[in-house]
């Protein structure tokens, strides 16, 4: 895998979306892009052309998972990094998230009582 430079963020909570780009632009200097939906992000892969994507799973117009199952139906795509930011920490609901290649796991920090692992949890290759 080439070195990660550049990643394309999708959620709909703007404070959250705000703060995360924030912290990635300050760590190593990552270019990223983001956007408020799925489908915005699937717009915007072909240009910004990202090394690794985030995807929050609940947004309007297109899910997360949506958005996963286009990229993956793309062959330019097929095999992009994409991991998933996430409230929902369920064992199960995490479980299925990771099933798909190159995918992973992070629950969100900002809801404390849903996230208590508070980890990363990588999907198979």
């Amino acid at each position: 895998m080439s070195e990660l430079k550049k990643i394309l963020y999708a959620d709909d909570e703007p404070d959250l979306r705000k703060i995360i780009t924030k912290t990635l632009r300050g760590i190593s200097g990552y270019e990223v892009k983001d956007c408020s939906d799925g489908a915005k992000a699937l717009r915007e892969v072909d240009e910004f052309k990202p090394d690794l994507v985030l995807l929050d799973v609940m947004m309007p117009v297109m899910t997360g998972g949506e958005a996963l199952e286009a990229l993956r139906k793309q062959e330019r795509t097929a095999d992009l990094p994409v991991i998933f930011i996430t409230a929902k920490a369920r064992p199960q609901d995490i479980g299925q998230l990771k099933t798909e290649r190159r995918t992973g796991v992070v629950t969100n920090l900002s809801n404390r009582s849903s996230c208590p692992s508070r980890s990363m949890t990588s999907g198979r290759n």
